[in-house]
């Protein structure tokens, strides 16, 4: 494929002749267009990660001008919305000719309605509206003793929104979180379950509360945050859970690690800790992780990593618990731990080659959607580390191609953790020798406008 030159040059990718003729150069135009093959691929093929898929800005503009090539998500969706594979979208059209090339499938708009996905998406959707409605009958017709449907139905639902929570926008799932605390609340305060009944309603309260302040942290809102996971606390001592206590004190940890509050952090972990002494699932491990993260906030490499080692001992005896069971946010894997482990050192200002390979294992672990361990933003929080152990090392270029995946993250996965990891990589980027390179200014600039459309705000 020959090289596009710049604005002022002759020559222009098959992709750029369609946005002209389309009308679609400027990218305010072109991105609803995009958002709406992305939709309609995600339903075709059932994966919903593709419904949020769209290119920042200077992506789409490094497309227009042939600079850059998409990343396969975004291929596919090309390859949809214009009818042509990525090799024709990426040839060269000299100016004054008319591309005379067959696309590989109907044009957008020719397909019939029920090709495109949208009959699908409704039936789906009034599917899911059905459900609801028939889960609501259910929960009010036991009205004398809460049965087991109405537990198995609350039940059920924990375990999705467990699972899912760390895989999609939060907005797919806030309303359906929102009501199933509702429910879990108003079942116990109801009067109508056994003691059996009421345990198990007090751990689907935890769990449920325990997303709810991860979801409001996830907004940026702390106090609101701080009160969601005060109750699931309180709810947990009800249950008398030892490991649900543990795991509350460890998401107040989180929650004040990225709020700025390194000293709150790293009490909460510690109060968790004492909770796990005799704990073998996951949270053990998870608790001396968040204290390395926030000591070496603090700049206390000492307490780093001792720390660190204390999770590495942990990890030798853990054995699955329920929590575990449940997955999602409630378990931490071993490549969740490395991304722990590596944004420590990174914090203490510490990049050799060790770490660099730590770093790319972590982003590496990350990299298959289909892998349960999988979230969103661990990959967006490993690929900003290993950003600043790049940086660290003066690879500039190396740094920009790590973050690149996340500055391209549709505005409503931007949530509070990725803002400010991404906001870590442009404060490195006005230090030494790199902060004056044309790179890193725009990376500066594309980073400091990164936070005006996030958090992934509920609609």
């Amino acid at each position: 494929m020959l090289e596009v030159r710049d604005q002022g040059g002759t020559m222009r990718t098959l992709l750029r002749y369609l946005l002209d003729q389309r009308e679609w150069r400027d990218y305010d135009a072109f991105l609803p267009h995009f958002t709406q093959a992305a939709q309609q691929l995600a339903t075709f093929e059932g994966k919903s990660s593709l419904s949020t898929l769209a290119p920042a800005r200077k992506t789409f503009e490094a497309w227009y001008y042939g600079k850059r090539q998409p990343q396969r998500e975004a291929r596919r969706v090309l390859i949809r919305l214009f009818g042509h594979s990525i090799e024709q979208l990426w040839s060269e059209v000299p100016e004054g000719t008319t591309p005379a090339l067959a696309p590989l499938f109907s044009a957008p708009g020719t397909e019939s309605h029920a090709a495109t996905g949208t009959d699908l998406h409704e039936m789906r959707r009034t599917g899911a509206m059905a459900a609801r409605r028939a889960m609501d009958f259910a929960l009010g017709a036991e009205r004398e003793l809460v049965g087991d449907e109405t537990l198995g139905f609350l039940s059920d639902e924990v375990k999705r929104i467990a699972e899912t929570y760390p895989r999609v926008p939060l907005a797919e799932i806030w309303d359906d979180l929102v009501k199933a605390q509702d429910d879990a609340f108003r079942l116990l305060e109801s009067g109508r379950t056994r003691p059996s009944q009421s345990h198990d309603l007090l751990f689907m309260a935890t769990v449920l509360s325990f997303f709810m302040a991860k979801g409001s942290h996830d907004m940026g809102e702390y106090k609101t945050a701080m009160i969601q996971a005060r109750t699931a606390g309180f709810c947990a001592r009800q249950a008398e859970h030892q490991g649900l206590i543990a795991l509350v004190e460890g998401l107040k940890s989180l929650i004040s690690y990225w709020a700025g509050k390194p000293e709150d952090a790293v009490h909460y972990a510690r109060q968790g800790a004492a909770h796990a002494t005799n704990l073998r699932g996951t949270v053990s491990v998870w608790l001396p992780s968040l204290e390395a993260r926030a000591a070496a906030l603090l700049g206390d490499e000492q307490t780093a990593r001792s720390a660190n080692q204390r999770a590495e001992t942990l990890r030798d005896q853990t054995m699955p618990d329920d929590l575990d069971a449940l997955g999602g946010l409630l378990t931490y894997p071993q490549v969740k731990q490395l991304y722990y482990t590596v944004e420590s050192e990174v914090l203490l200002g510490h990049g050799d080659t060790q770490i660099a390979a730590q770093a790319e294992e972590a982003v590496r672990g990350f990299s298959d959607p289909n892998d349960a361990a999988w979230a969103f933003g661990d990959l967006a929080g490993s690929q900003c580390n290993l950003a600043l152990v790049r940086l660290y090392s003066g690879e500039l270029d190396g740094a920009a191609a790590a973050i690149r995946p996340v500055l391209d993250l549709g505005p409503n996965l931007r949530n509070n953790g990725i803002v400010i990891s991404a906001q870590r990589v442009r404060t490195a980027l006005t230090r030494g020798p790199v902060r004056d390179a044309i790179v890193a200014r725009d990376l500066r600039t594309e980073i400091e406008m990164y936070s005006t459309s996030r958090p992934a705000l509920p609609r």
